[in-house]
């Protein structure tokens, strides 16, 4: 008999917009249940370095339309402009509630919180450089993920550490009426049941070879969403950070460069002004990483094999960089073995931020669009965080906004979620045969023999995403891709887990992973070789203009025959003036 628990609410992740939902949640008095793959401070919002996005003008004037134009510009105008504004109106309100609830920033002199220069951020609309990012030093993910643990801890929201989450429970109506999970150390499988669930499950860098992305981030919601019938919107659009430590991809945030830091090619050139002579090192992530990829290209590389360049901060001396930047310097010495206060950091662009993910609106809830019709909400099923699009990000993130995007939004579904539950006290009935189904996936991998490894066939897909599809695309190398991708695909049911020893269940979970990588990678390609322009990280060498004639639209994706849709972008913000569509230049 499966073990069953019934919630008001489930959330599956222990991120930053897991937790902030739960937390809306668990103080109006309900029932939730929290489910994480791992302990919920090892989410992978612990890694954000940089800071959290808001115009609380602390260090230069500042209000949030100007935060909102660069945004709209930084998203190369493919972000919903009704989601953009929503999302910077409350980013000030938002960093003082974690402010209040605890959250160490760092401080300025008159005991304000500390704001630093971040990419893309402006000051009157396109002006002068923004100090607009709140950072507690350069290790505010992780501040801000034990802040509302704590928090939730004190809420009373029940947590399901090291649970893996399988399928949704989706009734013939359309409902989703919960999930099914794993118990990782076990093997045993679980039923929860809830009224509401949200995914809050993160990224999935980790179709690539090289990403900056945690092993965790394997795309898991993304994978159930697929596997019930609906889409993904927008997976063309992968973030490639420019600083990553090259072959480890740990990730050296953008607050370097904020901070003062520069970049330098092997002649010792800062070439950065070669590409955006205003904005320079500061210029959009999608921007500096075609700059490093150029100059990697024409043989201005740095190191024996000319396959990074270098990011200089030794200039900024000793005590600053202790004070402001001692996770990167910790970073830097452990994993490129280069202590920045004396010497250079390696750095390259690296997999960093999937601005793609589950079709959502403003309140949180997954809406499967009809064909050329209204956008429908999905009874009962929400998501928030990077494993959302609302879109916000659109072609290309500005960095501080994804954490902003963690709170604002993880705090709108619940509240939403809220107000579902009240709407719909009665629970549904369960059914069962949805159950048996992902409990039948689960067991095919229970077979010993087989012919391929998981290992090694996740292996060749990261390598394939990382020649095929990578800073710059073009028709050849995608169909080539898509091609290998697919032979890959294919070996799949000639798959077993050999180890059938103690490490049974972890290489179970690796085995369920890949089920979720695979077609979140298809999905990639097939999206890539169908937009035909250069957007936002989204480039094309055969086709190297943007075109929003044709392409001004997101993209839907659809697992059966790789079928794509297109919906438009919301040029119409809530309550301001659309910011019309112009060439992006910093």
């Amino acid at each position: 008999m499966i073990p069953k628990r019934r919630f008001d609410a489930v959330i599956v992740g222990g991120g930053g917009a897991g937790l902030r939902a739960a937390l809306q949640l668990a103080e109006a008095n309900l029932k939730v249940a929290l489910i994480s793959k791992v302990f919920p401070t090892r989410s992978h919002t612990v890694s954000a370095q940089g800071g959290i996005t808001a115009a609380l003008a602390n260090v230069s004037d500042d209000n949030w339309h100007w935060h909102m134009y660069d945004t709209v510009k930084g998203s190369d105008y493919l972000g919903d402009q009704d989601a953009i504004e929503f999302m910077c109106r409350n980013a000030s309100s938002a960093v003082y509630e974690l402010e209040h609830m605890g959250l160490p920033f760092s401080r300025l002199d008159n005991g304000k919180i500390y704001q630093r220069p971040f990419g893309g951020q402006s000051q009157n609309y396109g002006g002068a450089q923004a100090i607009r990012t709140c950072a507690a030093a350069d290790r505010t993910g992780h501040a801000l993920l034990h802040t509302l643990y704590q928090r939730n801890i004190a809420a009373r929201t029940q947590f399901f550490d090291e649970f893996f989450a399988l399928d949704l429970i989706r009734d013939a109506d359309g409902y989703v009426l919960g999930v099914t999970a794993m118990e990782i150390e076990s093997g045993e499988p679980w039923v929860f049941e809830a009224r509401t669930t949200l995914l809050a499950t993160g990224g999935a860098c980790r179709i690539f070879r090289h990403s900056t992305n945690a092993h965790i981030n394997t795309g898991d919601g993304l994978g159930m969403v697929l596997r019930a019938g609906l889409p993904l919107e927008d997976m063309e659009f992968w973030q490639f950070h420019p600083t990553g430590i090259p072959e480890v991809g740990s990730l050296i945030t953008e607050g370097v460069r904020g901070e003062g830091g520069f970049l330098v090619n092997k002649l010792g050139e800062k070439f950065m002004a070669n590409y955006a002579p205003n904005a320079k090192d500061l210029a959009s992530r999608d921007v500096v990483s075609r700059a490093i990829a150029q100059e990697i290209r024409a043989g201005r590389g740095c190191g024996v094999h000319g396959d990074y360049v270098d990011l200089k901060i030794e200039h900024l001396g000793t005590e600053k960089i202790k004070a402001r930047l001692p996770g990167i310097r910790e970073l830097s010495m452990q994993f490129a073995g280069a202590d920045p206060i004396t010497d250079p950091i390696p750095v390259t662009p690296t997999a960093h931020y999937m601005m793609g993910g589950i079709p959502s609106n403003l309140h949180g809830q997954v809406v499967s669009p009809a064909h050329y019709g209204p956008e429908e909400a999905v009874p009962g099923l929400y998501a928030a965080g990077e494993c959302a699009c609302v879109s916000v990000h659109g072609a290309n993130r500005l960095g501080g906004n994804s954490l902003l995007d963690l709170v604002v939004f993880g705090r709108a579904a619940g509240m939403h979620m809220i107000e579902h539950l009240r709407e719909n006290p009665i629970p549904r009935p369960l059914p069962q045969a949805e159950v048996e189904k992902s409990m039948a996936r689960v067991a095919r991998w229970d077979r010993k023999g087989g012919t391929e490894t998981v290992a090694g066939l996740r292996g060749e897909m990261q390598r394939v995403m990382q020649d095929h599809c990578g800073v710059y695309r073009s028709e050849e190398l995608l169909l080539a891709g898509l091609e290998k991708l697919t032979r890959v695909a294919a070996r799949l049911p000639d798959a077993a887990i050999r180890d059938h020893s103690k490490h049974f269940n972890t290489a179970r979970l690796e085995a369920l992973e890949l089920e979720n990588l695979l077609p979140i990678a298809r999905a990639t390609l097939v999206s890539a070789l169908a937009r035909t322009e250069s957007r936002g990280a989204h480039s094309r060498e055969d086709h190297p203009q943007r075109d929003d004639r044709q392409w001004l639209r997101h993209s839907l994706y659809y697992c059966q025959n790789d079928q794509l849709d297109y919906k438009p972008v919301k040029l119409k913000p809530l309550t301001v003036e659309s910011f019309q569509p112009k060439e992006r230049t910093y």
